[in-house]
């Protein structure tokens, strides 16, 4: 069996469970033959001081970096964890091609599936977002995790900007679908910054279907509701 795989990385606060039991996307992917593998969104159990002191910092907010800093850089590692650790252990325990993946995510995950297209130019055959950060080197949440993950040294920061990467993109084609909602509180608090990505990816004419969609917030409602296109997109690509 011939079984193509996509990955879907979930934002701040959030587990593995969110996605798995809100978005809905059993039926579709099953229709499409693709696995959707849901990582988790920062190391657990680490009895490191200080990482339950915050939502958006710590556990449950790793932001798919690679920590540098103390006493986060022995375990807060989840680039590699999802570019490189997942991805072996989905081959070696399915029958999967390891050519055909794609990536996906919302909010904070979205984040991390546009910098792991973006960083590893043909490793993904699509990728996809729901309300996604865009450019965190420029809103609150990315800079208080840069800092604390990778110091004060911002040129390691952009290294993890979806927007920054696009800007130096010269890998193949990847097209992006992004949707966000109109009502999102966070798009209008600036924390997303979606019109810099859009902006960065038509000066070096990355193809994005930027959807903002009336009336959907930052929910899984919104997830759930247009779930199905996403798959859609991804099998496009991994059925071809």
């Amino acid at each position: 069996m011939d079984i193509r795989k996509c990955s879907s990385m979930t934002g701040l606060t959030c587990t593995e469970q969110n996605f798995i039991t809100k978005a809905a996307s059993q039926q579709a992917a099953s229709e499409h033959g693709i696995i959707i593998v849901a990582p988790d969104t920062s190391p657990r159990g680490c009895n490191i001081e200080g990482e339950d002191e915050s939502w958006d910092f710590g556990t449950g907010a790793g932001f798919y970096v690679n920590a540098t800093q103390e006493p986060w850089k022995t375990n807060y590692r989840m680039y590699s964890y999802v570019t490189e650790e997942l991805p072996r252990l989905i081959n070696s325990n399915f029958p999967a091609d390891p050519e055909k993946m794609s990536i996906s995510g919302h909010s904070m995950g979205g984040h991390g599936a546009l910098i792991c297209a973006l960083k590893n130019p043909g490793k993904y055959k699509s990728v996809s977002a729901f309300a996604p950060i865009c450019n965190p080197i420029q809103c609150a949440w990315g800079q208080k995790a840069f800092s604390g993950y990778l110091g004060p040294d911002k040129s390691t920061w952009e290294l993890y900007d979806a927007t920054v990467l696009a800007e130096s993109y010269s890998g193949p084609e990847l097209d992006i679908l992004i949707d966000q909602g109109r009502d999102d509180q966070f798009l209008s608090s600036s924390q997303l910054l979606p019109d810099n990505l859009i902006a960065a990816c038509s000066k070096k004419k990355i193809p994005v279907v930027f959807r903002l969609q009336q009336g959907y917030d930052h929910s899984y409602y919104f997830i759930f509701s247009f779930i199905n296109d996403h798959i859609k997109h991804h099998a496009k690509y991994l059925n071809a």
